[in-house]
């Protein structure tokens, strides 16, 4: 019989349920564990440690995938094998894209706060309203990509002749054509 951890003990050690244990045994983040004589899964103590950094690194925003790149990685190194792929990065590389990743985010974030503060600032209580007065502090033109208004850009794609007004949809459908 194998010495270690049953399900139980292990999920309210590492503050998981036992369903995580399963989940994290398929998608290959936990190994299978031993069994012991009565058929109980029996876990080895460093799964307890296992789970936290598995719980720690997606609080600091890795995904599954990105955590179990990054758990192979390091199994990897404490067994001295040599990389299978020479662009697969350590634990130090994936934290540095991950930390780019997260400035980007403060940044966009930021940009949203300070806009909303402006509109805030200037009072702005009709979107409608607010995004045709040309003092509005919210950059309608620049979020959405400064396209220029419906009518030229159909025009643009020749399609100009395709629109149809509110009046002329009424018409057609009094008429019983398809509108």
């Amino acid at each position: 019989m194998s010495v270690g951890l049953r399900s139980g003990d292990v999920a309210a050690a590492a503050g998981v349920n036992r369903q995580t244990l399963r989940y994290y045994e398929r998608r290959g983040l936990l190994a299978e564990p031993d069994r012991s004589l009565g058929g109980h899964r029996v876990y080895p103590p460093e799964t307890v440690t296992t789970l936290r950094v598995i719980k720690a690194a997606q609080r600091l925003g890795f995904t599954l995938d990105e955590v179990a790149k990054l758990l192979d990685a390091g199994r990897r190194h404490r067994h001295r094998r040599p990389r299978q792929h020479g662009n697969e990065a350590g634990l130090a590389a994936r934290a540095q894209l991950k930390l780019a990743e997260v400035e980007a985010k403060i940044a966009d974030l930021q940009t949203i706060a300070d806009t909303s503060r402006a509109a805030v600032d200037a009072g702005c209580d009709d979107l409608v309203e607010c995004a045709s007065n040309a003092c509005c502090p919210i950059p309608f033109a620049s979020i959405a990509g400064e396209q220029p208004p419906l009518p030229q850009r159909l025009e643009q794609r020749g399609a100009a002749s395709k629109i149809i007004s509110a009046s002329q949809v009424g018409e057609r459908a009094e008429d019983g054509a398809d509108a």
